[in-house]
């Protein structure tokens, strides 16, 4: 069984940075102030951080991050998986990126890249249905083909015309739509605790684990 990325908070990144279409500096090299990294920060990593903080606030705001965040065709991120990613690595709950929280951000979009690269077969550089469903059932989400057609038509790259294939996911789209089938199946695990397969909600409880979805 394939596994997703996992996230855990903040944490500093080790290692060298290799480069990437998905996080480009929105400052030109020399351009400007950029503060000396703090001890024992990574150089590199922290100059991306200090590119992206382009108030110089010393963290970054979501309009910032989907600034700095572009698909392998460089279209910029979608604001929802921004919001997404921001909720997930947000720490602190401040409403925005500190460096640390950065850090484990950056680590969990390049270890996407690798998950993305790996089910994307033809090298479209976006995820068709097959490459979806092969994707999920690694991971150990068997959904069946009318709720895989449906995450396929929500996460879609372009609007669903209902003639013909839904146009292919690129890649903020193939992670948050992999993070919301993880939370709902989780959430509805720790709600079927006979793991029978089906549990009974109120509305209260149905609309609080969809609305808690990221």
């Amino acid at each position: 069984m394939y596994q997703p990325p996992t996230y855990g908070g903040s944490h500093q990144h080790h290692g060298s940075i290799h480069s990437t279409h998905s996080m480009r500096s929105n400052r030109p090299s020399g351009y400007g102030y950029q503060p000396a990294p703090p001890p024992g920060v990574d150089p590199t990593l922290w100059a991306y951080f200090s590119g992206v903080d382009t108030d110089h606030s010393g963290s970054i705001n979501a309009t910032e991050l989907q600034n700095a965040l572009v698909n392998g065709n460089w279209t910029k991120f979608d604001l929802d998986t921004v919001k997404m990613l921001m909720s997930i690595f947000d720490v602190d709950r401040s409403g925005t990126i500190n460096y640390n929280e950065f850090a484990g951000l950056w680590k969990y979009i390049q270890d996407w890249q690798g998950v993305f690269r790996h089910f994307d077969r033809d090298q479209s550089g976006t995820i068709e249905g097959h490459e979806l469903s092969e994707a999920l059932r690694s991971f150990g989400y068997n959904l069946s083909p009318h709720l895989l057609r449906l995450v396929e038509q929500k996460y879609a790259s372009a609007p669903v015309s209902g003639y013909g294939p839904p146009p292919g996911i690129t890649f903020d789209r193939f992670v948050r739509a992999c993070v919301v089938v993880k939370n709902l199946t989780e959430a509805f695990q720790r709600a079927d605790v006979n793991r029978s397969g089906y549990v009974q909600f109120s509305y209260e409880q149905f609309m609080s684990i969809v609305l808690s979805a990221p």
